[in-house]
């Protein structure tokens, strides 16, 4: 073919494909909006709901509010009816004349002071009473309006439910009902009226319901929806998408308009906790270089460190890695009055947190009640006694072998003192035990030299895996580090290496970060499996003291469980609750969704939307911001992600 055929041939094209633009473009000219937007059909056959007929048959009930209690005044009073499941509302509002306001209240002024006298007549005090108040409150009403401080509306309030099964579309019906009736809000089907109510609820402003309430100003607003549905932080990572809406959710827990930083997620198994957790802390890396360290109590997060560049600890009792309880750190402070940092060393911290670990480990797993005030004393003084013995003081100094009084040489020259073990506290405590003759610590001594042998290496104990100079320390700038306790002991080990990890993270991970939030670096603490630690008191206060003290460090915690309801049961633990300020709920057990929906305050429609949801799904709340998220992690990241085998399997 010639260039010039060719030429002639690709002109054709184009005129053909003009006109078929044209033609097309003609077709969509012609449709209305109804018909641009409507299903494929909607059958209005039946007097109580609609069949609307499309690629799937959906069935959808129309409501109109029927009822109100006297007085509007509770925010966000129809928040259940805009959030319940598979629902859309539309609101009419009219404002009112101020004339005809005005003549609306003097005849319902005049119309309660006859029935006021007539329930003076008849001796019905009560009602009188009533009476009385309605009129005054409408007199002070009049007036308002009449003097330019308030003002009338008239609103109309339809609502559209959609299920795709009819047993469905009653039992949900009758919920909605039900939890509307408790702020006194009355509804009820559009009956005989489905189609001009639905007509009423598409996006043609054309409202067919003319059932219609009066409010005024103030009250105007309780039918506002208040609680957004979007969670949108411009410094954010993208989490996952708003199911409502399809718009990306940008989520930053270190976002300024946060009270704290710190994040709690609680969800059954396999509903995508650590799926979530994984396309946090790699995004957040990546994006935003976010250091994240994970206790990781199921072997979760290996794979994970590995491909960020990050380290993976195992801590077992056939591994070489030692962590050292009495480690301690220096820390920078900002001065109140100066606003200048300085440099200490809180060893009356340390030895509270070394002392509590240590009363755990003395409880054991029994948790027995024989450990007292007493045996806390005696621990607590053979802790600070080998702090003494090795010359630690509250001077910075005295962390250092060369320990001059000020003098100080950069802490890359000088050699750091070796730390108390638990092994040398052992024999600190051995050496009070034979010193004191009191008969009242007799007993507390003996049960201490006893419980504490299983812990001390040289005594070959069982579990003395954190006896001994730590070897392993914690290096600036890495990602993402885990420490994998997973070949732990479940009862006991796992939850008591959990407490002494974190008092470590906080020394080594934590307290090097600046209160300067302009020096400091964005950290955050993984704590998973959360729940192992309830059942032991001094673990659980540590946690909370960690939650509150986390922010001023620029350090995020991350509390991640199953079930709500152990802290929910637990007042000591519900502090960690307070101190987040970022809840995600992912799946939940029906055991379990009563006890978040009334802590929560969450909504029919989002507590069965919490049980019916699949993995990955969830109701984040962030502030005072909630949306419905999808996270839905790219094919590359579901290859560290994923730790079921099958699932990965069918992915790839």
């Amino acid at each position: 073919m010639s260039r010039k055929q060719r030429r002639e041939q690709e002109e054709l094209q184009m005129r053909n494909n003009s006109k078929q633009d044209e033609l097309e473009y003609d077709i969509l000219r012609k449709k209305t909006i109804k018909e641009l937007i409507a299903p494929s059909g909607i059958d209005a056959s039946n007097i109580d709901h609609l069949e609307i007929i499309s690629n799937t048959t959906r069935y959808a009930r129309s409501f109109f509010v029927s009822s109100l209690p006297r007085m509007c005044t509770f925010p966000e009073l129809f928040r259940d009816m805009y959030l319940f499941g598979d629902i859309n509302t539309s609101v009419y509002i009219n404002p009112v004349p101020e004339a005809r306001s005005q003549n609306e209240l003097n005849r319902v002024i005049n119309q309660l002071e006859t029935e006021r006298i007539v329930a003076a007549d008849r001796g019905n005090i009560n009602r009188e009473s009533i009476l009385s108040q309605k009129r005054l409150e409408a007199e002070g009403l009049r007036d308002e309006i009449a003097a330019g401080f308030n003002k009338l509306f008239e609103a109309s309030i339809v609502a559209t439910l959609f299920t795709y099964n009819l047993q469905n579309l009653e039992a949900y019906s009758k919920l909605l009902a039900t939890e509307l009736s408790k702020t006194l809000v009355g509804i009820k089907s559009a009956w005989a009226m489905q189609d001009e109510a639905f007509q009423s609820n598409v996006p043609l402003m054309k409202n067919q319901i003319k059932k219609t309430h009066t409010f005024d100003r103030n009250s105007m607003a309780t039918v506002f929806p208040f609680t957004t549905s979007e969670v949108g932080h411009l410094t954010g990572i993208p989490l996952g998408m708003n199911k409502q809406t399809g718009v990306p959710i940008l989520f930053d827990n270190f976002h300024p308009s946060l009270a704290n930083y710190n994040m709690v997620v609680f969800a059954k198994s396999g509903a995508g906790k650590s799926v979530t957790m994984k396309t946090l802390i790699s995004r957040s890396a990546v994006l935003m270089g976010i250091e994240s360290l994970a206790l990781d109590a199921e072997g979760e997060y290996k794979i994970v460190a590995e491909s960020l560049g990050g380290i993976n600890v195992v801590i077992s009792p056939t591994s070489n890695t030692i962590i050292n309880l009495f480690d301690i750190e220096e820390e920078k402070i900002k001065d109140e009055i100066t606003g200048r940092e300085r440099t200490i060393l809180n060893v009356e911290n340390k030895i509270e947190d070394v002392t509590q670990a240590l009363i755990t480990m003395a409880r054991g797993s029994t948790r027995s009640d024989e450990v007292n005030e007493l045996t806390k004393q005696i621990i607590a003084e053979a802790v600070a006694e080998e702090y003494t013995r090795c010359g630690i003081t509250a001077d910075p100094n005295s962390l250092y072998v060369d320990g001059q009084a000020g003098f100080r040489l950069s802490t890359l020259t000088r050699e750091k003192k070796k730390m108390p073990t638990i092994g040398s506290w052992y024999k600190t405590l051995l050496k009070k035990a034979e010193e004191n003759t009191d008969e009242n610590y007799t007993f507390h001594y003996s049960y201490l030299k006893k419980v504490m042998k299983q812990y001390v290496r040289e005594l070959n104990g069982q579990m003395a895996y954190f006896d001994g100079q730590s070897t392993f320390d914690l290096l600036e700038g890495v990602p993402f580090i885990n420490l994998d306790i997973s070949q732990l002991e479940e009862r006991f080990a796992r939850p008591l290496a959990q407490q002494i990890l974190l008092s470590w993270i906080w020394e080594k991970f934590v307290k090097k970060n600046s209160e300067d939030r302009t020096k400091a670096t964005k950290k955050r603490v993984l704590v998973d499996e959360a729940w192992m630690l309830l059942p032991f008191p001094e673990a659980v206060d540590f946690l909370n003291k960690m939650a509150r003290r986390a922010r001023k460090r620029n350090v995020s915690l991350a509390i991640v469980s199953q079930r709500f309801q152990d802290f929910y049961e637990k007042p000591e633990a519900q502090a960690v609750l307070t101190s987040s300020d970022t809840k995600l709920f992912l799946a939940q057990d029906k055991s379990e969704i009563q006890y978040v929906k009334e802590v929560f305050k969450l909504s029919e429609g989002e507590a069965n939307f919490l049980v019916t949801c699949t993995i990955g799904e969830g109701l984040l709340k962030v502030g005072g911001d909630t949306a419905i998220l999808q996270i839905t992690p790219t094919r590359k990241e579901f290859e560290f992600m994923e730790t079921n085998l099958n699932k990965l399997a069918e992915k790839n």
